[in-house]
């Protein structure tokens, strides 16, 4: 017997034995052999929702709260589907998929994953960049230029390219180097997540958070549509009021998007039922997978983004820094907020005859010394001309205005500073967040592997897992080319409302999957168990749906956009297909 085969048997033995005694030898056992639901935990609580929740608090405050609780609470109900399906039948997903429901939907879910994969390791790579530049660099590392060719950028991520492969080797003969590494990376998340907790906890001992602020669990959708700034926008003229709400209510619901979108993610889908069928889980260990998803991923999420978010709003939420909001030019440049105010506000401000606007400027050439000059000279000058113009707007126009630009790594670290001080919160903030960019990496190539295996009905071909996980990275070294905005984090919640788009393929078909007899047999839910089901999952559904055509909604207004809906009637369509002939294929063997 293997090391691996024993290791199963003495798990069964632990679990069946606890089972047989009954009330706390049950959560003993499964304390001690859960595992998979850690594993997703790794995965969610990344830079994903660590982005997605800092600008949470940045633009809605305590008051959506609800939004990650809600989707982490969809989330669980169906990665237990799945783990229930697969515990039940021992079959692996992706064949049963195809053999019976819908091979449409098969190969949909695990080219989702794929794509999501690809999707979501570029802005893992450019946080990592950020934090390097913003936190961690200083005056060693700097960001290139817009319209130069991004050197920083690719060398620094060339480099962690580099040790993801060396990590992903690695883990093909996993010894005591590559645990030392995976211990090290816990601990560079375990600062951050302690600390963002730490400062939840000063703030409630110091008074500064109230029953009120804990009220923003209660769910409310108005917020999808409507601004939380509402007091700053209504303090405006009327004239400004409407143009003020649809920029703000743009930024926020692709926020809310990201952070429902990074809860649960559709490549996590695919990992879950995987892992627990590489540990030997079967039948008997249902109780654990759902243990194991409630204490080991949906209990940590919860608080640490909680956490994350009210940190977050209490330093960001409808507050502009003393500097930009001074009366004097001179001083509102010093404001860290300064130079993203200038580009959200140098549309609105005026324009001399023959004055260009800072976008103008970004694209003159600069291939001599000169041109250099003179580009350095009238941008400049453009930000001088800028800074006055804010000065003379209204204090509550200047907090609209904040809202409205993505912060970089080294201004949302200061969600820190209650705690920690304003030095310390940015080193702290960038040790963690490198930590959790760099292990998505790690993680999402790792999972392309496993999904390019089992695509090519390879499950145990190494080579063509590293393969899969080179792929993942490549498309990441591309980042640079793909984003060039002022805030690198950003490029996560662009992302995040891509890969919210591809997550009802996996919902859907875990729905099809509870409720198929030839798949289930015998362990099919029946009665009110698969009521309660059904409902539930139709929840998750309508949910990931809804969430979904709000995304692809967003980029109708973006360029291109019919390439977007296009991809997506098409798939919808020949997924109607695939049902259609697995119908009619049904109904010809019943005549046969």
């Amino acid at each position: 017997m293997s090391e691996h085969s024993e290791k199963v048997a003495a798990d069964r033995k632990i679990l069946t034995s606890a089972q047989q005694k009954g009330g706390l030898a049950v959560a003993g056992a499964y304390v001690r052999l859960s595992g998979p639901g850690w594993l997703q935990s790794a995965i969610t609580l990344g830079a994903g929702s660590l982005t997605s929740a800092l600008y949470l608090g940045v633009l809605g405050g305590t008051s959506v709260l609800w939004v990650q609780l809600l989707a982490i609470a969809i989330g669980v109900i169906m990665l237990y589907a799945i783990s229930y399906v697969t515990l039940s039948t021992g079959e692996r997903p992706y064949q049963a998929i195809n053999e019976h429901i819908n091979p449409v939907l098969g190969v949909g879910w695990i080219t989702a994953t794929i794509l999501a994969n690809m999707i979501w390791i570029m802005p893992q790579f450019s946080l990592c960049f950020d934090v390097l530049d913003k936190n961690l660099g200083g005056s060693y590392i700097e960001s290139s230029a817009n319209g130069a060719v991004p050197w920083p950028e690719i060398i620094v991520t060339g480099v962690l390219f580099a040790l993801a492969t060396a990590m992903i080797l690695l883990s093909t003969k996993p010894g005591l180097l590559t645990r030392l590494f995976d211990l090290f990376l816990k601990l560079m998340v375990a600062i951050i997540v302690v600390c963002f907790v730490g400062v939840v906890v000063y703030l409630v001992t110091q008074g500064q958070l109230s029953g009120n602020d804990f009220r923003g669990f209660v769910p409310d959708f108005s917020s999808w549509l409507s601004p939380k700034i509402t007091d700053l926008i209504n303090s405006l003229p009327a004239d400004q009021q409407k143009d003020w709400t649809e920029k703000i209510s743009v930024i926020q619901t692709n926020t809310m998007i990201s952070a429902a979108a990074t809860a649960v993610g559709i490549n996590m889908t695919f990992l879950l039922p995987y892992s627990m069928l590489n540990r030997g889980w079967d039948k008997p260990f249902r109780g654990l997978a759902r243990f194991d998803l409630i204490t080991g991923m949906a209990i940590p999420y919860l608080l640490v983004t909680s956490c994350i978010v009210i940190a977050s709003a209490y330093s960001f939420h409808a507050k502009a820094d003393e500097n930009l909001l001074s009366s004097d030019p001179a001083i509102v440049q010093e404001s860290t907020f300064f130079k993203g105010v200038a580009a959200k506000g140098d549309g609105a401000a005026p324009l001399a005859i023959g004055e260009m606007s800072l976008a103008e400027i970004d694209k003159l050439p600069e291939t001599t010394e000169a041109e250099k000059q003179a580009k350095a000279d009238a941008k400049s000058a453009r930000l001088e001309k800028l800074a006055h113009y804010v000065s003379t707007l209204a204090p509550e126009e200047r907090e609209l205005y904040v809202a409205l630009v993505q912060p970089n790594t080294g201004q949302l670290s200061q969600a820190l500073a209650p705690l920690l001080g304003d030095r310390n919160a940015n080193l702290v903030f960038g040790i963690g967040a490198l930590g959790m960019g760099f292990s998505s990496v790690v993680i999402l190539m790792m999972i392309n592997g496993f999904a390019l295996r089992e695509m090519l009905g390879k499950p145990d071909s190494q080579m063509v897992g590293i393969v899969g996980a080179l792929l993942a990275g490549v498309i990441g070294l591309t980042w640079p080319w793909v984003w060039s905005g002022v805030s690198k984090t950003w490029m996560i919640i662009l992302a995040s409302t891509f890969g919210v788009m591809l997550l009802p393929i996996a919902y859907v078909t875990f729905f099809a999957m509870m409720n198929s007899r030839s798949l289930l047999g015998d362990n099919k839910p029946t009665g009110m168990r698969m009521v309660i089901w059904n409902v539930l999952m139709a929840i998750g559904v309508l949910a990931a749906t809804l969430a979904a055509v709000s995304s692809i909604y967003q980029k109708t207004k973006e360029p291109h956009s019919e390439f977007v809906i296009g991809a997506a009637a098409t798939f919808v369509l020949l997924a109607i297909i695939g049902f259609s002939a697995r119908s009619w294929k049904k109904n010809g063997r019943e005549s046969a």
